[in-house]
Formats: C-alpha cells, structure tokens, sequence
C-alpha cells in the first residue's frame, strides 16, 4: 500500500456535511452544498474522507430521511468523485484512534470522529469540514 503526504491545505470532510448537503430540510444544507461545491473546485486544497464516514454517512442519511434514496446518493457521491480521496483505516490507525478516543472522551467525540483526527494525524491533512463543534480546539474547522 502506497502512503503518501500532504503538504499544502487539505480538507477531510466529515459525515455531516455528506448528510446536509443532499438532505434538503438540513439546516445545513445550503452551507453544506456550499463547502462541497467550493471543495470539489480545489479551494481547499485536496479532499479527502474515510471508509468510517461513508458507513456513517449512508447509515446516518437512512436513518433521518427513511428514504434508501437519499442514503444511496450520498454513497454513489463519494464513491464516484475523482476529487475526493477514500482513506481506509488499518489496524496501527485504529489503535491510535483508539487512544484519542480515550484522551476525548469528554469532549464527546466519537470512536469515528476520532478515527478521523488520526487518518487527518497520518496524513498531514490540515483541516476538518464539519458543522460539529467538538472538534475544537483539536484540529482546524472549516464550517
């Protein structure tokens, strides 16, 4: 497996802008849509996400709009995009993640959002776009 690291601006984007961006009644949605469009044209530098949020993007999706549609766009979205890099988690990122979630735990993070801080740890990447506010004071936010 290649690895590889970012040196300039880059964006990990977090399962609630997946979310708001294709559900409509999101209160989100229109900065959502915003922040993806402006991503996907390069102003924040390379994109990535991770095998953990899409699970949790889809699931999520399902689960607030009970519509598969929906769920399915948001999966077809990033599995399809030619901008947005996939990072998969392996066993020494899921262990860190696991030390994070244990070092975050009050903050309320998630074991997924702490997956996350690791992958952005392991592969230099600068910022996090999300709506969520526990990430600060962690890591940069685009919001």
């Amino acid at each position: 497996m290649k690895h590889f690291t970012v040196e300039k601006l880059a964006a990990f984007i977090d399962t609630c802008i997946f979310v708001a961006a294709r559900n409509r009644r999101d209160i989100n949605h229109r900065r959502a849509v915003e922040l993806l469009k402006n991503a996907l044209l390069g102003k924040y530098g390379k994109i990535f996400t991770s095998d953990y949020i899409f699970d949790e993007a889809v699931t999520v999706a399902l689960a607030r709009t009970k519509n598969p549609k929906i769920a399915f766009d948001i999966g077809n979205f990033i599995l399809s995009s030619t901008k947005l890099k996939i990072l998969h988690v392996d066993k020494t990122t899921f262990t860190k993640a696991w030390q994070l979630f244990r070092k975050y735990a009050e903050k309320g993070l998630s074991f997924t959002d702490t997956v996350s801080i690791a992958l952005m740890k392991k592969y230099n990447i600068t910022h996090i776009m999300t709506f969520d506010k526990h990430f600060e004071g962690i890591t940069p936010r685009i919001h």
